[in-house]
């Protein structure tokens, strides 16, 4: 992977982080509940009353979002530098973290840590190095 500087938009990175941040917000004043989206999800694996229509909701929209999206701007042309086995397995790994970690990068680093959550500062401590020593390994000792 390779940044195109030429087409680096810190306006939109800022306006989308904002955006995420004011949803994180919203949704926690107006729920009581945390956007974190590996607890949204395993709620509707195990549904329970009066749980299901708001987290089938969130995962609706989470999908569509791109949608919308494209129908203001064109969509950025994505690109995967990885096979399917490798996604699988990363998949799968990113899940077994998620239930060690008791929630997911979004749960943990942006409403864990806006409520100054110890335990989500060392999860997304621990999210951050993991990150940073798969890349390392993967560019500099396996290459």
């Amino acid at each position: 992977m390779s940044i195109d500087w030429n087409h680096f938009t810190p306006l939109a990175a800022l306006s989308g982080g904002v955006l995420i941040g004011l949803a994180a917000a919203a949704f926690a004043l107006f729920n009581g509940r945390i956007a974190g989206i590996s607890g949204i999800v395993a709620g509707l694996l195990r549904p329970q009353a009066g749980e299901t229509a708001w987290r089938a909701a969130f995962i609706a929209g989470l999908l569509a979002a791109p949608s919308l999206f494209q129908a203001i701007a064109p969509l950025p042309a994505l690109r995967i530098d990885a096979a399917w086995p490798t996604l699988i397995v990363a998949g799968l790994l990113v899940g077994i973290g998620t239930r060690y970690a008791s929630g997911c990068t979004s749960g943990h680093g942006v409403c864990g840590l806006s409520r100054r959550s110890p335990r989500s500062l060392v999860a997304t401590v621990s999210f951050m190095v993991a990150g940073f020593v798969s890349v390392f390994v993967m560019r500099h000792l396996l290459n």
